[in-house]
């Protein structure tokens, strides 16, 4: 059934992806802002009550239907499972921006593709130039193919019923909502969150690496992920990101022009700098590590199902 799930919900996402369309994680962030107007008092415990209700609460009764469903119908169970896949994976979310992107700047339209930077990202995109926009389109799909693919699907595997995809998903908004925000000011809040999705993405985000280095140049990534990795601000999407830049060959990171000022970032891979054709080349590598994945989850499978 794991399989197949996501499978389904992969094909299904490709046939009618949801995008910003998401009315769901909409509503879960609207609550989440709800959660955090009254539990916010600064204080970490505060943080930790309100993750706990926001997404312990989904998750229960994520579990709670699939059971319900799987004692009446194992083929009701599946369906939902397909449902929460859909709703909680998006690889056409980061894969239909990436390609408007490189199709822009392919045909010369820099200005465009500035545009659609800005609003994938919510960054100030118009003071930069062709190799800006491949490097910082490349990063932020590559972020995304781990937040919407990689992470939501080991979840997924590991736990019972849907219960895992939601968790890493709630979890994943929250630290991007609470766990981002800056503690100098005395605001533990978001404190729970960035170190609970620490934990979520520990193990993960290394396999998500690993076949990255596998599936591309495995001596340089392996070289980024050791060299480069520790000087990202974010150490594991440092891992993530110096591991797919040696993967296929491309420097990411480095100065880029926002804000007007200069925004100084350590750099990442090794290679050629980053042009539209790169764009092709991440989009490959993330496809590829996406069948790796399906194949031993269908090993693991067959073997369970052997024992």
């Amino acid at each position: 059934m794991t399989l197949i799930s996501i499978i389904l919900a992969l094909a299904l996402e490709q046939l009618r992806p949801l995008g910003n369309r998401n009315r769901l994680l909409l509503q879960f962030t609207r609550y989440a802002n709800t959660l955090e107007r009254n539990f916010n008092a600064g204080e970490s415990r505060h943080g930790m009550l309100a993750w706990l209700l926001a997404v312990l609460l989904p998750v229960i009764l994520s579990l709670a239907v699939f059971y319900s469903l799987h004692k009446l119908s194992p083929l009701l169970a599946l369906v939902w499972n397909v449902g929460i896949l859909y709703l909680t994976m998006g690889f056409r979310h980061f894969s239909s921006a990436l390609t408007e992107i490189t199709e822009a700047l392919n045909e010369g339209r820099v200005i465009d593709a500035q545009l659609s930077l800005g609003r994938w990202t919510g960054q100030p995109t118009s003071e930069l130039d062709v190799n800006e926009i491949s490097r910082l389109t490349i990063e932020q799909g590559v972020v995304d193919s781990y937040r919407h693919v990689f992470g939501t699907m080991f979840w997924y595997v590991l736990l019972p019923g849907p219960s895992g995809a939601v968790l890493y998903r709630l979890a994943s908004m929250l630290y991007q909502k609470w766990g981002v925000r800056d503690l100098q000011f005395g605001d533990r809040f978001g404190l729970p969150a960035r170190r609970i999705s620490e934990w979520l993405d520990w193990l993960p985000i290394r396999l998500t690496s690993a076949t990255f280095a596998v599936m591309g140049d495995f001596e340089d990534a392996v070289y980024c992920w050791r060299a480069q990795a520790q000087a990202w601000g974010n150490y594991a999407y440092g891992i993530l990101l110096a591991s797919a830049a040696g993967a296929i060959g491309v420097k990411l990171g480095d100065p880029l022009r926002q804000d007007y000022t200069v925004k100084y970032r350590p750099e990442l891979g090794v290679g050629d700098d980053a042009d539209p054709d790169y764009l092709k080349r991440a989009i490959g590598l993330v496809w590829r590590s996406v069948v790796v994945w399906l194949f031993v989850i269908l090993l693991f499978t067959v073997a369970r199902a052997l024992v």
